[in-house]
């Protein structure tokens, strides 16, 4: 096989189980100028219908790089972000197979909230103001030495590494704060290696955006900003999720906020990856919050996010296998890449108690009643002995339509869900109509 992925009759392994990776397939099945059998490891129920399963857990890297070997995969997609922590890409690229996503030096942006910040700090990306703590007296001592302000000042308490989502407290005062430190530090609610540091940070005031890029180390093209729902209650309210909801719209970010982002965060961000050894080829995710002094960056995640993708790629008119060859080759800027206009909206379906303990097992009604211009992306489905799509995971379901208005988007979505049922299923009905600060 040459420097680029063949044209015909490929070969692709999609890594991963969730929405996202649903949503990926699916792209990757609209291009029907290629003929694409597809893998993917170890998949969900939904994905099914599109790839062939492969019962391989993402962090069996060996097993995978052998599977990639024996069944000559011409190029793989990593999905989440722990395989890739752990170097996924790395044991793939020295197996000398085609691989989209960032090394595990770069991944670090993602894996370590330490590392993350320093390299804001070095590269002077505008971000909160923050202080690494090595223990819960260091981490204590900050807060009562007044360098977050006074006992009723908000501040940000973070695990240094993967946590699942379960490594982010907004504490609404230091006592707060001293307990998610307790919380992470001592009881190791988000896993003990996880929370063997902290970082403290300022609380920033303003809506939060999410802006992703492909990069291919030299390169990078922006995808239509998405806006987030992460509680599990309407109006915002209750615990933060994996996301509950997300929409793209020409509102998130203004062309002015936009531009700001570009200067000031992507561009300092790919050129300081590349200065440090680590060029980002793959996939990179801005959480940013726009403030009244402009955008600032939040963190960095080195992969799509879940439901940012689903929302995301339902926009894409260019053909997906064409961009990540473009990443994997560093030829990305040769493609014209596009999208529709208007806007999008996926709205998450998940079982009864997500996001503590959830219930799963039960038969998912409705699935077969598909509306027009709405797309079912599966993230926690498995099929039952007798067949059926069963709810097994949190997040069951990701439900996302493409229209001319935010509006319209939104209605085709819970349209859909009408339609749909299982027992103790919800969701909210405020995606895209609540204003996320």
């Amino acid at each position: 096989m040459d420097d680029s992925i063949r044209a015909q009759n490929m070969k692709i392994l999609i890594v991963g189980s969730g929405g996202r990776e649903h949503a990926i397939a699916w792209a990757i099945e609209q291009t029907l100028s290629k003929s694409v059998q597809l893998y993917c490891a170890p998949g969900n129920a939904g994905i099914s219908q599109s790839a062939q399963l492969v019962p391989i857990s993402v962090m069996d890297l060996q097993g995978l790089v052998g599977f990639a070997r024996a069944e000559k995969i011409d190029l793989t997609f990593v999905g989440p972000e722990a395989p890739l922590a752990a170097g996924l890409v790395d044991c793939f690229e020295e197996a000398g197979l085609p691989v989209v996503g960032p090394r595990a030096s770069a991944a670090r942006l993602e894996s370590s909230k330490v590392f993350a910040k320093d390299f804001m700090a070095r590269n002077k990306v505008p971000t909160a103001a923050y202080r690494v703590a090595q223990s819960p007296e260091e981490a204590i001592h900050a807060l009562r030495g007044g360098e977050f302000g006074d006992s009723s000042a908000s501040v940000v308490v973070k695990a240094d590494g993967l946590a699942a989502g379960k490594g982010v407290v907004v504490a609404q005062s230091h006592r707060e704060a001293e307990q998610a430190i307790e919380d992470l530090m001592i009881n190791h609610v988000a896993g003990a290696e996880a929370s063997t540091r902290v970082v403290l940070e300022e609380t920033l005031v303003g809506t939060e955006a999410s802006l992703l890029l492909f990069a291919d180390g030299k390169d990078y093209v922006i995808m239509p900003a998405a806006r987030d729902h992460k509680r599990i209650g309407e109006n915002d309210t209750g615990p933060n999720t994996g996301g509950m909801g997300s929409v793209t719209d020409a509102s998130i970010l203004s062309s002015e906020e936009l531009q700001k982002a570009i200067n000031e965060i992507v561009e300092p961000t790919l050129a300081g990856a590349e200065r440090e050894g680590f060029p980002f080829k793959g996939i990179l995710f801005l959480g940013l919050m726009l403030t009244s002094a402009g955008p600032k960056l939040l963190e960095y995640n080195v992969r799509f996010g879940d439901p940012e993708t689903q929302a995301i790629l339902v926009r894409l008119k260019t053909d997906l296998v064409s961009i990540f060859d473009g990443i994997r080759t560093r030829r990305l800027g040769q493609l014209k890449v596009e999208w529709t206009s208007g806007a999008s909206a996926c709205v998450v379906a998940a079982s009864r108690g997500y996001p503590g303990k959830y219930e799963t097992g039960a038969v998912i009604e409705g699935l077969e009643r598909q509306l027009e211009g709405v797309e079912i992306f599966h993230a926690g489905t498995a099929f039952s002995t007798e067949g059926s799509v069963i709810a097994s995971g949190g997040r069951v379901l990701g439900v996302t339509s493409a229209a001319k208005t935010l509006s319209d988007s939104l209605a085709n979505c819970y349209d859909a869900l009408g339609k749909i049922y299982w027992p103790g299923m919800q969701f909210r009905r405020d995606i895209g109509r609540t204003s996320i600060v």
